[in-house]
């Protein structure tokens, strides 16, 4: 039996100003940080001893793995940082509060372009300062790799890679292995893991802060899943 733990990050500021976050790289509000230290508090009660961990490159989700692990006593175990994980890429909205866009480009085109499975929002150019190529995380990697927008489809096909050279291998190392992540780069694992049509996967919600345990079988097959 393998247990697989997925986290997406406790709320961040642009969380609470609702604003479009994307590749942007804003910090944990207080509320957050609560959230993840609850979270962790939740996984050591449910006897659950992460062995292994990934996170993205994005702060709000390594400072939640962390603070979760701290309440864990955990934090000596491993941990990977992999840019496949980040957040979708919202492009030219990243920044925008959410609310006020609707107002401009009308609610139906929105819930479009954050909620419809393969539908990208207006892209940036390469001489915005929101260009993830002008970030140093970022410097080792290909112009081809470097996302201008994405859609839910783009993300997943982003985190697939990831799921398959490094998630799955260290499940197959380690009983408990834990994610803490973003919620669409979460909900392309829980597509992957669950099997879920891109239909379902739109109506699939992440909250922040709850960890989601999914129990696997040796040939990583769902048995059992549930939120903590």
């Amino acid at each position: 039996m393998k247990q697989l733990i997925l986290l997406r990050h406790g709320q961040s500021e642009w969380n609470l100003e609702n604003r479009f976050t994307g590749w942007t790289d804003v910090a944990l509000t207080p509320e957050g940080q609560e959230e993840a230290r609850t979270a962790g508090r939740i996984i050591k009660q449910a006897g659950l001893k992460p062995q292994y961990a990934f996170t993205s490159y994005l702060t709000r989700a390594i400072n939640t793995l962390d603070l979760a692990l701290r309440e864990m006593d955990r934090l000596w175990i491993p941990v990977e940082k992999d840019w496949h994980l980040n957040e979708r890429h919202y492009g030219a909205l990243q920044g925008l509060n959410k609310a006020e866009t609707a107002k401009k480009f009308g609610d139906e085109q929105v819930r479009l372009w954050r909620r419809s499975y393969d539908v990208e929002p207006p892209a940036l150019t390469v001489d915005d300062p929101r260009y993830p190529g002008h970030d140093d995380r970022y410097a080792l990697l290909s112009p081809d790799e470097l996302p201008l927008t994405e859609s839910l489809r783009d993300a997943i096909k982003r985190v697939y890679p990831c799921w398959e050279e490094k998630i799955a291998p260290a499940l197959h190392l380690y009983d408990t292995v834990m994610v803490a992540a973003h919620g669409n780069s979460l909900r392309a694992l829980v597509m992957m893991l669950l099997k879920l049509t891109p239909e379902q996967i739109m109506n699939e919600e992440i909250p922040t802060g709850k960890p989601r345990l999914f129990t696997l079988d040796d040939r990583l097959q769902v048995t059992e899943e549930k939120y903590l």
